[in-house]
């Protein structure tokens, strides 16, 4: 029975070191795949870093074209916006208080006329004129259509 029992010692001992060499050999081999990935990233480090630096270049000069873009339309409009004031004569919006001086500016100027009208009046010049407010239209003769007068009534019309 000793043999037995040295023989399964033997093999135990031996299936024991088989566990501890399957393990050293599995940290081997984690060890040399992490060492070959730090080298494989250490070498496509440099380059990815470089493709990254490309593509934020290319996308900074198409942000700064449409940015430039954009000022150029809006230098555009604003030019177009000035033009159009200039033709207008409106550099400024019109203010409440900037209609009120010209309606004082009609009121006085319309005093003037009214008093100049009424010593011309006065002197015998002019006849004073009646005050409405719209000249009177002269009413169509009867049997007239607006517009003509009883002298240019159409005939019929011919066909050539």
């Amino acid at each position: 029975m000793t043999d037995d029992k040295n023989k399964m010692t033997d093999k135990a001992s031996e299936i024991a070191k088989h566990i501890w060499l399957a393990g050293v050999g599995a940290y081997g081999r984690a060890v040399d795949e992490a060492h070959g990935r730090l080298e494989k990233a250490g070498v496509e480090s440099p380059k990815l870093f470089r493709d990254l630096v490309k593509a934020g270049e290319a996308l900074e000069e198409e942000a700064q074209g449409a940015l430039q873009a954009g000022q150029q339309a809006r230098h555009s409009v604003e030019e177009r916006i000035n033009r159009v004031r200039d033709n207008f004569n409106l550099q400024r919006p019109v203010k409440g208080e900037d209609l009120l001086a010209l309606h004082e500016k009609i009121d006085r100027l319309n005093n003037k006329i009214d008093a100049l009208s009424a010593s011309l009046a006065a002197s015998g010049v002019v006849k004073t004129p009646r005050k409405s407010a719209a000249p009177r239209k002269k009413k169509p003769a009867a049997g007239t259509r607006r517009g003509t007068s009883a002298k240019t009534t159409r005939g019929p019309k011919r066909l050539s």
